[in-house]
């Protein structure tokens, strides 16, 4: 059976010839414009195209030019089925022929097999050069207007992009302000400043306590984000450990594996890979690996932290035996607000900021964050792990030179 594309934005014209060649014994398929007749014939290959020059988005002559192109050496009939359009134009750019509206629907299914059988209208046509120069100049037109629109797009973009990191920044700003006296009123009690506890009061306030570290974290990362959308984050370099840091990192996070029975093994190297950067930005890097391994780990399962020096380029490498990550996942898991399970009845909580905050961080040191599930190449050891994330940095942080070993003052590196 013969199928044939009919590419034609007026439905009622789409009903008439469906009918007409259905009722002939033709498959007749459909596109109610260019851009999806493209796809249309790429895709369902027929064996001849009906097509309007009157369509909405693309006309039919750029449809055809197109078409030609992506068909290549498959001589498949486009035949013009309208009522406006040029036919010497039409022959000129690529059709097999043109049949003139309103339809004759006695000879349309003949003039259909006629040119299924090799009918061909466009040998010995010599295109007009006047009609040729109308078309392109019309190409050219709608492509400028195209560029213009999409020039405002993206000014609109940005600007809208402008508008939320702005008000992230305002919100998180609003809502961390009223918790540094809550935070303070409980350290006081924990201290039993303001007179003794009994045990369950200790829990309970540790409890609260450590869940507003938590709101404070999401703040902040928010905040930091904001600030590297907007240019306004400092980064402040000087000497430091990355073996110490990676130290202090585990140290923020360890009660979190331990309130969730999670086995924390480390491999921190003992030499202190003596670095040049920002500490203070590569901890919060490091603690979002971290927070990640804590999510997606299981309680009672095993997450294990190593430090390794590959030739002056400092890796911190963190492995879990959570579900795994799908290989399509894994390079959309850095994407800002991005997360696997976004639905409001997910198993994992987060706010999809903070692996985005780690790689925007590790790129102002100059390297580079990744993420393997089931990891590459590991030892026997490790053979539990179910995903590794990791960052590398540079010795020295990217466009900045260190300064002298005795000098005290740390040189801001600003967005």
């Amino acid at each position: 059976m013969y199928k044939i594309l009919h590419i034609e934005d007026d439905e009622g014209s789409r009903r008439l010839v469906r009918k007409v060649l259905s009722a002939n014994g033709f498959s007749v398929v459909e596109a109610e414009d260019g851009i999806t007749g493209i796809r249309t014939a790429l895709e369902a290959q027929p064996h001849l195209i009906l097509l309007d020059i009157n369509l909405p988005d693309m006309d039919g002559y750029e449809v055809t030019l197109k078409l030609r192109g992506e068909m290549g050496s498959r001589d498949v009939p486009i035949v013009a089925l309208t009522g406006e359009g040029n036919r010497e134009m039409s022959l000129a750019v690529g059709c097999d022929g043109y049949i003139l509206k309103p339809i004759d629907i006695a000879r349309l299914p003949f003039e259909v097999r006629n040119y299924l059988e090799g009918k061909r209208e466009r040998s010995g046509i010599k295109p007009d050069e006047n009609l040729l120069m109308a078309q392109g100049q019309k190409l050219a037109s709608r492509l400028q207007a195209k560029i213009e629109e999409l020039e405002e797009t993206n000014r609109r973009l940005v600007e809208a992009e402008k508008v939320r990191a702005e008000f992230y920044r305002n919100v998180s700003h609003e809502l961390s302000t009223p918790l540094t006296p809550a935070i303070g009123y409980i350290n006081m009690l924990l201290r039993e400043e303001l007179g003794p506890l009994n045990n369950m009061q200790r829990r309970a306030l540790t409890s609260v306590e450590r869940g507003f570290h938590r709101v404070r974290s999401v703040i902040e990362n928010l905040l930091d984000m904001t600030a590297l959308a907007t240019g306004k984050m400092s980064f402040f370099a000087r000497y430091y450990s990355f073996n110490q840091v990676a130290k202090e990192s585990i140290g923020l996070c360890i009660h979190r594996f331990e309130d969730k029975d999670i086995t924390l093994e480390t491999a921190i190297a003992d030499a202190p890979y003596r670095a040049f950067g920002d500490p203070d930005k590569l901890k919060r890097a490091m603690v979002q690996l971290l927070e990640n391994g804590w999510k997606f780990c299981q309680p009672g399962g095993r997450v294990h932290v190593a430090t390794q020096n590959d030739n002056g380029r400092y890796t911190f490498l963190v492995y879990d035996s959570g579900e795994g990550i799908p290989e399509k996942e894994l390079r959309s898991i850095f994407k800002t607000f991005y997360q696997i399970d976004g639905s409001p009845t997910r198993e994992h909580g987060g706010t999809g900021v903070g692996l985005a905050l780690a790689r925007k961080i590790v790129e102002r040191f100059g390297g580079e964050i990744w993420a393997e599930s089931p990891p590459a190449a590991e030892s026997s050891q490790l053979s539990w792990a179910r995903t590794l994330v990791a960052l590398r940095v540079p010795e020295v942080m990217a466009e900045v030179a260190p300064p002298p070993k005795d000098s005290n003052a740390p040189p801001a590196i600003s967005d």
